[in-house]
């Protein structure tokens, strides 16, 4: 799915541009993935998050 909105990481404003209309810097897509029960990767995103090592 194509997210429209976009945010400027350095500003906080909304756009829906790909580089932000102020700073010119690069905007992000601000919504979180999508949850699905079957993610292979979920392990590895609460690793990074958390930054702890979690067993296999």
């Amino acid at each position: 799915m194509k997210w429209k909105m976009r945010k400027c990481a350095k500003d906080k404003i909304y756009t829906f541009k790909d580089i932000c209309p102020i700073c010119g810097s690069k905007t992000i897509i601000p919504h979180p993935p999508r949850f699905s029960p079957e993610d292979r990767y979920v392990k590895y995103r609460i690793e990074l998050k958390k930054g702890i090592k979690l067993s296999c």
